[in-house]
């Protein structure tokens, strides 16, 4: 009940700001189920087919939804905001630096996942595109929010929203800074050693 009431009051708080929030499939053991009878996918996952439909600001639905069971929170991407991800070593230094809201998603000892919320409109740069450690996601996206619980733990704020008056970054900042992180990152001797976390996400624009 209680994890119930943390996952409801969360998907309020950001509706408050106008950031669109979506049901995600619940965590069961190591496996998300959802509402789709014989949905094959066993990783986080929006709970309605139709999400992008229902993407939810109308308090009265929210509690609706999240009165049923412990739903994640979802914040579908494109709207108020992108959110550029990056994972491993680089997306912890960049969380540093970056003025605005910054979560992280845990992923095994080292490979965590960084979410950089920012500004809406700005394409991937060139020298991020090739990179299988960055996802940019936009409309058509969405992102696991906190306290979405996963398996490897609970997704959390690194950087609070309200910190920066719940503004998203400047997204070209962001993604120079993130390049020139990994250009640093590939000169250094030990590069080919490190583990990337390989994300099964969308790139760019539209979702799986």
């Amino acid at each position: 009940m209680f994890q119930r009431l943390r996952l409801r009051r969360a998907a309020h708080r950001y509706a408050d700001h106008d950031w669109p929030v979506v049901p995600g499939a619940r965590l069961s053991g190591d496996r998300f189920d959802c509402d789709q009878i014989g949905c094959p996918t066993v990783t986080c996952h929006p709970a309605v087919p139709d999400w992008e439909r229902q993407a939810l600001l109308d308090p009265d639905r929210i509690a609706g939804w999240w009165q049923r069971s412990e739903y994640g929170v979802l914040l579908a991407t494109g709207h108020t905001f992108d959110v550029l991800e990056v994972a491993g070593p680089v997306g912890r230094k960049l969380a540093r630096e970056v003025h605005g809201p910054v979560a992280v998603a845990p992923n095994g000892k080292q490979a965590h996942r960084w979410m950089f919320l920012v500004q809406g409109g700005a394409g991937l740069l060139p020298a991020l595109a090739g990179n299988s450690a960055v996802v940019l996601h936009r409309a058509g996206s969405w992102i696991p929010a906190p306290p979405t619980p996963l398996p490897t733990g609970a997704v959390r704020w690194v950087t609070r929203p309200g910190e920066y008056a719940w503004e998203p970054a400047d997204p070209v900042w962001v993604q120079r800074a993130a390049a020139r992180m990994m250009r640093t990152s590939m000169r250094s001797p030990d590069h080919k050693s490190r583990q990337v976390w390989r994300v099964n996400a969308p790139r760019q624009a539209s979702a799986e």
